[in-house]
């Protein structure tokens, strides 16, 4: 018992002023993941990342819910994003600018879906 009481204070901020970086005591002992509104923005995002996204393609009608899919849900084999706005204009036989205006829609009505949802 003597040894601890003889023991001198340990400062959990850091004192160090010649500007290395020193780690103390409160670098490692605060966990901030654990933090109840931490926890609670990273429910809420996973919620919309799922089930939230979901519904929000529900509300569209076919051919935006495709548009938004290949261009912003789809992955290529080498890592890249989807369809570019020319691929999808000479599928559909319409203008980039018009796929532009259909996508720019549906991500209207998708944030629409997802904040009526939150």
């Amino acid at each position: 018992m003597e040894t601890r009481l003889a023991g001198g204070d340990v400062a959990l901020e850091s004192q160090n002023d010649d500007g290395e970086e020193v780690y103390a005591p409160i670098a490692y002992l605060a966990d901030d993941s654990q933090e109840p509104t931490r926890r609670l923005e990273a429910r809420r995002r996973d919620d919309l990342a799922g089930p939230g996204l979901q519904q929000a393609l529900d509300v569209l009608d076919a051919r935006s819910r495709r548009i938004v899919e290949q261009r912003w849900l789809q992955v290529n084999d080498d890592g890249s994003g989807g369809m570019t706005l020319h691929e999808l204009a000479a599928e559909y036989g319409v203008s980039a600018e018009r796929i532009r205006q259909i996508e720019v829609a549906a991500m209207k009505k998708m944030r629409k879906a997802l904040a009526e949802a939150a």
